[in-house]
């Protein structure tokens, strides 16, 4: 995708999110704890919380949350969310919301600190890189860890609490599948409940899936701050 046309998009997320009250930016690339380097993805959503001072920034990678059990798909049925599975701890699921059988099997998990952040916000953007055509694996554990959200008014026929939160995708990609993993996402978000936002969904795409040169991977670090610092002017 041009440079000028990825700045446009960014922009106008920005404009978007200076009409909520309380944006959510949940961010889930990663690099090694010890390296000097942050995800490009990650970068972008600290410059928009810089703009936006009642945004609020949670960096999944670096939360302990359990991998999903997969209690959606059984030999007794769907078990995925139920009444019975809310999590019975005032200060970890203040709206008494947040249903997992994980989170109550894993006392040290964190995801209590997205759905207790996502309840509070008035739109949510989910920041994250692609790897081999696909959204990273921190991301997917997320969504996974989230289906009880989706199960709720669907399977369950429960409200869907998720109607009034405006949510979008940013996926940050090198050179294969970027556009289409945002279309997928989307869809995703959409199944969940969630209101989509056009101007809060889009991908950036440095070079085609051909070009693999460690120089492609050196250029296109190099675009992406130019981009960020049209962000930061503004």
């Amino acid at each position: 995708m041009p440079k000028e046309s990825t700045i446009s998009l960014a922009l106008a997320s920005l404009d978007y999110l200076k009409k909520k009250k309380a944006p959510l930016f949940l961010t889930t690339s990663n690099r090694w704890k010890g390296s000097p380097n942050t995800p490009k993805s990650t970068v972008l959503a600290k410059a928009f919380q810089k703009k936006l001072p009642k945004s609020t920034l949670i960096d999944i990678p670096s939360l302990n949350i359990f991998p999903c059990e997969g209690n959606v798909s059984q030999d007794g049925g769907n078990d995925c969310g139920p009444k019975s599975s809310a999590l019975k701890d005032k200060a970890k699921n203040p709206t008494g919301n947040h249903r997992c059988w994980a989170s109550i099997n894993n006392n040290s998990d964190e995801l209590w600190k997205v759905s207790k952040a996502l309840f509070a916000s008035d739109c949510v953007i989910f920041f994250g890189s692609v790897r081999w055509g696909q959204m990273n694996s921190y991301y997917q554990k997320l969504i996974e860890r989230l289906t009880w959200l989706e199960n709720r008014h669907t399977t369950l026929g429960e409200e869907n609490i998720l109607a009034g939160i405006d949510a979008g995708i940013i996926a940050i990609g090198h050179n294969w599948n970027a556009g289409a993993v945002v279309e997928t996402q989307k869809q995703v978000l959409k199944y969940f409940g969630f209101n989509i936002i056009p101007a809060l969904s889009w991908g950036y795409q440095f070079t085609k899936p051909d070009d693999e040169t460690n120089d492609s991977y050196k250029k296109a670090a190099k675009e992406f701050g130019e981009i960020l610092k049209q962000v930061q002017k503004v």
